[in-house]
């Protein structure tokens, strides 16, 4: 896949520049005056995205690598099947946001025009736009149990470094992580986005990219477990998701139907682990 962009393309170096802006506010101390100071804010803008020239869907997101979003949300939406359906991503920019125009397979295209839907996405819903309950859930192949099972320490590792790998929340702390890991817990690549799904496309997106094994290793989030961060990790192929905040039932339900280990509630000192517990090292 070759890539060209109308403006220039907003590379990882320059990822965190990108993912913020200053603004001023005043700062009111209870007993006190108020002070003027600059804040930093996490990016948000409108994001469209475009295939074969045919608009699908607008997301708000953090206008950083946006060729891992387009070919992670791609992907978890079941419109591609790899990333080598994707034959080019052009980025262009002006006032009002950001388009993505995506070049894919013409037998993903004919496949989209057949159930296509528009979509309006939002920071904290992944399903706004879906016309019957019959689209909720993909009818997904349950993914392969782990070779090995988890160490648990190296689940504790993996949330330790992901707390120290996200420079736009430690600025800003308004943004989501998704990071992968390896067997021994130790991070690989880590994405961020005012969006927990736009975070988990954009690393999905890249894990493809590069062709990563996905069978031994990690799906990191700072965010709760819902149904969706469940159901495109299973869609990934990687067998375990762990998530720092709370799970919901719908995600303990796919998360047992697919076959996913599902750990949530991570902390420094503990997790919980919901479903396919089998799928851990006995302490």
């Amino acid at each position: 896949m070759t890539q060209s962009t109308v403006t220039p393309f907003i590379a990882a170096d320059s990822a965190l520049a990108a993912g913020q802006s200053t603004r001023t506010v005043w700062r009111q101390k209870r007993h006190g005056s108020s002070i003027a100071e600059d804040d930093q804010l996490a990016t948000e803008v409108p994001i469209a995205l475009q295939y074969n020239g045919i608009s699908h869907a607008v997301l708000l997101a953090t206008p950083t690598f946006l060729e891992d979003l387009a070919i992670g949300f791609s992907f978890t939406e079941g419109i591609i099947r790899t990333a080598d359906d994707i034959y080019d991503v052009v980025v262009e920019h002006d006032e009002r946001g950001f388009v993505l125009n995506i070049e894919i397979a013409s037998a993903c295209l004919n496949q989209l025009k057949q159930r296509r839907r528009q979509l309006a996405g939002r920071t904290g819903c992944g399903l706004c736009g879906l016309e019957s309950l019959n689209e909720v859930q993909r009818d997904l192949a349950p993914v392969s149990p782990p070779a090995q099972a988890y160490n648990p320490t190296a689940i504790f590792n993996a949330l330790d470094q992901l707390r120290n790998q996200q420079p736009l929340h430690q600025i800003t702390g308004a943004t989501h992580a998704a990071g992968w890991a390896d067997r021994e817990g130790t991070i690989q690549v880590v994405r961020e986005d005012v969006g927990r799904h736009n975070a988990l496309d954009k690393l999905i997106g890249h894990l493809l990219t590069h062709q990563t094994d996905v069978k031994s290793g990690l799906v990191v989030v700072s965010s709760r477990a819902s149904f969706e961060m469940v159901q495109k990790t299973a869609a990934l192929g990687a067998s375990a998701l762990v998530a720092v905040s709370a799970p919901t039932t719908y995600a303990t339900q796919v998360a047992d139907e697919l076959g996913l280990l599902l750990v949530a509630f991570g902390r420094e000192k503990q997790f919980s682990a919901y479903s396919h517990p089998e799928f851990l090292l006995a302490s």
